[in-house]
This record gives structure tokens, sequence and C-alpha cells, in this order.
């Protein structure tokens, strides 16, 4: 680990100029994706600047009805906040399925929406990565790449995005704010994050030196008929191969409105846009909600070893969906539609 320098501001403009004085200084929050990385020479700040005791650490009910999350509440206060459980389930729910309670104890909401990828060779600092190098090449592609990218990725990075709660988040369509020396800023979640493209080291609109200081939820009544489902390759906490939130609002049978994100697919939380409008207006049936996860899934570009991710895809947002349409599931599952199959 590079010898680094360490200091903690006390307040936002403090923090923005430590930063601005230090060209290879980094923000610390909990330090729990960071710190790893220095320890594995992937990151190597000369400073670490420490705003975890910013004044930033409240969620509240807005005079609009939004929620207001700041950005160093830490995941564990977020998971249990009264409001958060009781308007945005399946934001708790993706929280609490993201790591330990150790590690939530320590981890801040704006550095999980900063977290890298836990690709491997991201981290193997011996092997080419774009991500990490730009220009040296991907090794995932005809490497190990089980866990990698099926929507959204490029001949340049095939790498997904880890964060179980920046997948909620895409589904209530949050919006982030920041501080610059410049002043203020705001972010729509869906253009928060960059495409993958032939710049797969650009993760974030972030513009340089800004510092997240919060999330806004807005009002969003069907986010509290809403459920987060991840599935991994192991019982104790681990990262997704696949995980899905949604939220239903049904109306005598038919989808009066539908929300829907995939976690684990691409380098960004996905939003299931095409699937959102195949079911919007429609039944409220498996059958359906299978062919609205076909409609989504069609556009999947699996590699030779992560073609299973399609069919547990769909298989997640039908179990997912018919559970809060409170309908049985389909005894057997359909063949999926001849678009969806890869």
């Amino acid at each position: 680990m590079r010898e680094f320098g360490y200091q903690r501001a006390h307040d936002v403009a403090g923090a923005l100029a430590l930063l601005d004085a230090a060209p290879e200084a980094r923000f610390l929050g909990g330090g729990t994706n960071l710190v790893d990385l220095m320890k594995s020479g992937v990151e190597r700040p000369a400073l670490l600047v420490d705003v975890s005791e910013l004044p930033l650490d409240g969620i509240e009910v807005t005079a609009d009805g939004a929620l207001s999350i700041g950005a160093t509440v830490t995941n564990s206060d977020l998971a249990a906040h009264p409001e958060v459980r009781r308007r945005y389930p399946a934001l708790a729910q993706a929280v609490l399925a993201g790591a330990s309670g150790q590690l939530r104890n320590m981890a801040t909401v704006g550095g999980n929406l900063l977290q890298r990828t836990r690709c491997g060779y991201f981290a193997d600092t011996a092997r080419p990565c774009n991500k990490r190098t730009p220009g040296s090449g991907c090794s995932a592609l005809d490497g190990v790449h089980h866990n990698h990218a099926i929507l959204g990725a490029s001949a340049h990075c095939v790498a997904t995005h880890p964060s179980d709660m920046a997948v909620a988040l895409a589904a209530f369509d949050a919006v982030v704010s920041y501080e610059t020396a410049s002043g203020p800023g705001e972010s729509a979640w869906e253009d928060f994050y960059l495409p993958v493209g032939d710049t797969p080291h650009r993760e974030t609109a972030l513009p340089p030196g800004a510092l997240i200081t919060g999330i806004t939820l807005p009002p969003a009544p069907v986010a509290a008929h809403s459920r987060y489902r991840k599935i991994r390759e192991r019982a104790s906490y681990a990262f997704a191969i696949g995980s899905a939130a949604a939220a239903l609002d049904v109306r005598d049978g038919v989808v009066h409105e539908v929300r829907l994100a995939f976690g684990a697919v691409a380098s960004r939380p996905w939003r299931a846009r095409a699937a959102e409008r195949a079911l919007t207006g429609g039944p409220a049936t498996a059958a359906a909600f299978a062919a609205a996860a076909d409609a989504e899934l069609a556009a999947a570009e699996p590699l030779p070893d992560n073609g299973y991710k399609v069919p547990l895809l769909r298989n997640v947002t039908v179990a997912l969906l018919t559970e809060l349409a409170g309908i049985a599931g389909p005894a057997e599952q359909t063949e999926p539609t001849e678009g969806a199959k890869r």
C-alpha cells in the first residue's frame, strides 16, 4: 500500500478545499471498498479526506412528500429507518441483502453509490483491465466471466456494478445531490451512471472533485408495495449473480403502474423500461410477467459462460411480480419467446 496522508473534514466546504489542494486525494466515508482497493494497489491516493462526520446523516420527509437521505447515513441506519421501511420496503430489503451487519454499520449511502466493480481482473493489477488502466484491454472477455454483464456491455468492459442498494434506487427514480467548489448540483438517476462504451473508467457523471451530499426519492405511492430479490451463489453474504427490485400497483386485474430494475447484469443498475412498457395497462398474470421479462432480455448478449443469467432474471421477475400481485405463479415455467432465447 502506498503511504498516504489523512485529514478529517468538518464541513462540506472544508472537504472540497482539501480535495482541491491535493489532486491525488480521495474522499473517505466508511472505507469498506476504498480501503480494500488501496490494499491491493488498485487505488493509490496520496491523501484521504475523511467525510464520515460531516452533517449529512439525516433522513427526512420533505414538504413535497419526497424522502431526503444524507450521504453519510450508514447502510444500517437506512435499512432500519421507519419511513424507508414503510414507503420504500424494497430499498430496506436491498440494503439488508447487501452485506453483513458489521459492514452495514460502516458503509455510507454516498460511498455505496461509488463502489467499484468486483470483477477479479479489476482487482488484479497484474492483468489488463480497461476500467483500471484505460486502453490495456479486458481480460474477462476471454477469461472468467460467469458473473459478468449480459446487458449494455461493450468490447471494452463486461464488468457489473456490485451495489444492491443502487438497484432499488434505480426503480424509484432517485436524484443524486452533490457539491463542487463552484456550487451545488443534481443528477437524475438515469444520467448518474454512464454507459460503459469505450470509456469504462468513467463510471459516473459527477464533475471532478464533487462530493455527494445526498439522495432524494420522489414521492411514489407504488413504492410502498415493493420487494427486492437477490440470487447469489452461497447463502451467506455474497455479491449477486442476479437481482431485481420491483413495485407493482394492480387494479381490477390490470397493471396500473410498475417499477422494475435489475442488478448484476450490467455496468450500472439496469432499469427495465421495456418490461415496464409491456406491462403497463395489461393483465397482471404470470404469462404477462414472463412476456415482459422476455421483452427486456431480448437485448441480452451473454458471453459463453454467463448465459444462465437470462433465464435466471426471467424467473426472478416472474416470481417477484406474481408475489406482489398476490396471484399464483405458473405451475411450470413457459418457454421464453424467441427473442429472449440465447
